[in-house]
């Protein structure tokens, strides 16, 4: 039915941009396969690694999406690696990529669908960040590009638009909520476009029925939170501080968009915007409708980063409308131009610098590793960004070794668990340490630090009087464990430290502390 919907099946009188689209989409889940051999799982992705460890409809700071995605790839966590936690993004951001080139095609003709889809491919955010990264956003721009394509088909075919078609926008729409809430925002634009430009449809049955179906699917969230007493809107309203006017966070919010989403792909869709004139022309009733689906998501975090620091990747999912807009101004550019060319020279220069961007993490990485970070012993490796993307599976050959001696001489228990602060590096010490180890981690801090990990900790017994731990710090995310665990253990050994060296170049150091003689039980983090 889907299927049918969108044109999956190909004929055999395939167009020469469907050729393409397939080698496009092949060609970059293959390159994403490659690059996961390579790149360890950085802080966001280890921690949402929880989410599979223990699936819920919601968790502390997104819906459940993510993990029953990652449950799903690694064939219920039997197979687990860098590989199977990613696979379900790049296989979404394939399917997403497709949804781009179908609704291109819808809006004007092939070449605008594979415009987009290309700038889809060569977007950081849309290609890396969510799409080979495991990001609640990987399953979410799947859904989102899929609720835009019926949007655009509303758009283009009011009259043929059945009340199944309703019900898929208000399925789609759902489940990129239930991948991340501000999914809602999807109802916010398309409500906004009926309202002011097609408002006989606000008396159609259908429309509610798909809200209904979206609320359906959201409904989960909403009762999970009322049997946690709201903390996942209690923690993200309390991220809104309103300090003042902060111009330096709105700033960096804008030129982090730039470069989050390629700085030659934010030209293209600069260009395409100025052309409103061509455009509307070109795109007709589905103009007006990409425009709410974009600006409302981009305005509000713009605003939110005039008086707090926001993320660039917020607004990552307003960019999908506008390399449909652009996909269409550039078709019709190079179709003025009687151009042969499938994309624009700005795009095949966009193509380059992303290539040239990830090859140079490569290097820098693992062929010319430079400590750009703090030298300083006490925080070496901070704020270098190499630390982020590997050391991890180096250290834990090290830890194991350490783990081994400890108890062949005694001084620590065999079942010693390690205990964690923070929910980073605490996703990386479950992910890469604890888990081969078959060590169990124990979070003793704040619930606004550990997040899920205050829910992992219903699964292990938990500290009891006497017991020992292991704690471990990275030198690039420095803290005193006397300050942290003083109370709660007689003695903090000295720690064996674990250098992490490439090509000669000292990246980091870890800490590996023992506390011994548990001597009072930390609270519960959850009641």
């Amino acid at each position: 039915m889907l299927n049918n919907s969108l044109n999956f099946k190909m004929t055999t009188t395939t167009l020469p941009y469907q050729k393409k689209m397939w080698w496009l989409i092949g060609v970059s889940i293959l390159f994403k396969i490659i690059l996961s051999f390579f790149i360890e799982l950085g802080n966001d992705e280890v921690y949402y690694y929880t989410y599979a460890v223990q699936p819920d409809w919601n968790h502390f700071d997104h819906p459940g999406m993510v993990g029953w995605m990652m449950r799903i790839t690694s064939f219920n966590l039997y197979w687990v690696s860098t590989l199977s936690m990613r696979l379900g993004s790049i296989l979404c951001a394939g399917l997403a990529t497709f949804t781009i080139f179908r609704t291109g095609t819808l809006l004007k003709d092939e070449r605008a669908g594979y415009i987009a889809a290309w700038m889809y491919s060569i977007s950081i955010y849309t290609s890396i960040i969510a799409g080979l990264f495991v990001l609640p956003d990987s399953p979410q721009l799947l859904f989102f590009t899929l609720s835009i394509y019926w949007m655009v088909k509303f758009t283009k075919q009011a009259n043929q638009f059945t009340t199944k078609d309703w019900l898929f926008l208000g399925l789609f729409i759902g489940l990129a909520t239930l991948s991340k809430v501000h999914g809602l925002y999807l109802w916010i634009g398309f409500g906004a476009y009926l309202l002011f430009h097609q408002a006989k449809t606000l008396q159609k049955r259908d429309l509610y029925l798909a809200i209904l179906v979206t609320i359906i699917c959201v409904f989960p969230i909403l009762y999970w939170n009322i049997q946690n007493n709201f903390i996942t809107y209690t923690f993200h309203s309390n991220r809104v501080m309103h300090t003042g006017i902060l111009l330096d966070s709105f700033i960096q919010q804008i030129v982090g968009e730039m470069i989050y989403q390629n700085p030659l792909v934010y030209l293209s869709v600069l260009i395409a915007l100025f052309n409103t004139k061509k455009l509307k022309l070109a795109l007709s009733k589905a103009f007006p409708l990409l425009l709410w689906l974009s600006l409302p998501l981009l305005l509000t975090f713009w605003m939110l980063s005039l008086f707090n620091p926001t993320l660039p990747h917020w607004t990552g999912p307003a960019y999908i409308s506008l390399f449909l807009i652009s996909g269409v101004y550039w078709s019709t550019y190079l179709q003025e131009k009687n151009s042969l060319n499938g994309l624009p020279a700005i795009l095949k220069y966009a193509t380059g610098l992303f290539l040239a961007l990830i090859l140079s993490v490569l290097l820098f990485i693992y062929v010319i590793p430079q400590q750009i970070g703090s030298p300083k012993n006490e925080n070496l490796g901070e704020y270098n960004p190499i630390n982020d993307l590997t050391g991890w599976e180096s250290f834990t050959k090290s830890f194991a070794n350490i783990v081994q001696r400890n108890k062949e001489n005694g001084s620590m228990p065999a079942n010693s668990p390690i205990v964690i602060h923070k929910w980073f590096p605490g996703g990386h010490i479950l992910f890469y340490t604890a888990r081969p180890l078959n060590m169990p981690v124990i979070a003793v801090g704040k619930i606004e630090d550990v997040h899920k990990f205050a829910w992992l900790n219903k699964e292990h017994r938990g500290l009891k009087l006497g017991d020992n731990a292991y704690y471990i710090v990275p030198s690039n995310l420095p803290v005193d464990p006397q300050f942290l665990y003083g109370e709660y253990f007689e003695q903090i050994s000295t720690p064996d430290t674990i250098p992490i060296i490439t090509k000669g170049v000292v990246l980091r150091n870890f800490y590996v502390y023992k506390l011994k003689n548990c001597k009072k039980v930390p609270p519960a983090i959850l009641p």
